[in-house]
């Protein structure tokens, strides 16, 4: 592991990712230690309908609480949380989400520099980002906000991803501390969680 390390206690993950990177957290979700002393807030594009299917997917896979996001819900540790489908998934001062339906940026909504934006400026350098597998180059802005903000960045090792244009987009672009593959981000996250 390198030598960076967060400054405060982890009191939040966002995890954001495309194509490919729903394998990833179904080899990353069972392995987790339940509870998490962390909230774990996942950002993923996804086709603009409105089922509950990845996120009941996803559940079964852990045994920590998994919910898709509604708007004002307040952001809890031990808990995880998946941006629903054709909305902007935002965090507020207050620690609640908010949903906003404003046009696409980086041609997706749910925009995951959206998010790792507003995140970083909730939980600065108490805020882990970490960028999976993808086609496009979402999240490299919102890792660069993080890493502002004094938080810790991670990117999937693009050799080890299905697509692996967006972590190298991110490694190109931002000074990420962690270029992991699944099994060590899987001992990665772990050795954020201060509950045993």
């Amino acid at each position: 592991m390198a030598e960076n390390r967060l400054t405060h206690p982890c009191e939040a993950i966002v995890m954001g990712g495309s194509t490919g990177s729903i394998e990833v957290l179904l080899s990353v979700l069972p392995q987790l230690p339940d509870p998490l002393s962390f909230a774990l807030i996942i950002v993923l594009h996804r086709k603009n309908t409105a089922d509950s299917t990845l996120a009941n997917l996803l559940s079964l896979k852990t045994t920590i609480p998994l919910r898709e996001v509604d708007d004002k819900d307040v952001v809890r540790p031990g808990t995880i949380y998946l941006a629903p489908a054709d909305y902007h998934l935002l965090i507020e001062q207050d620690r609640t989400f908010s949903l906003d339906d404003s046009e696409k940026v980086n041609f997706s909504r749910p925009s995951i520099d959206v998010t790792f934006e507003s995140a970083a400026d909730v939980y600065g350098s108490s805020l882990v980002g970490i960028l999976l597998s993808g086609a496009n180059a979402d999240g490299s802005a919102g890792l660069r906000a993080i890493k502002k903000a004094g938080g810790l960045l991670v990117v999937q090792q693009p050799e080890t991803a299905q697509v692996g244009f967006m972590p190298q987009q991110a490694i190109l672009n931002t000074a990420v501390d962690y270029i992991l593959t699944v099994p060590q981000l899987i001992d990665f996250i772990k050795s954020l969680n201060l509950t045993h």
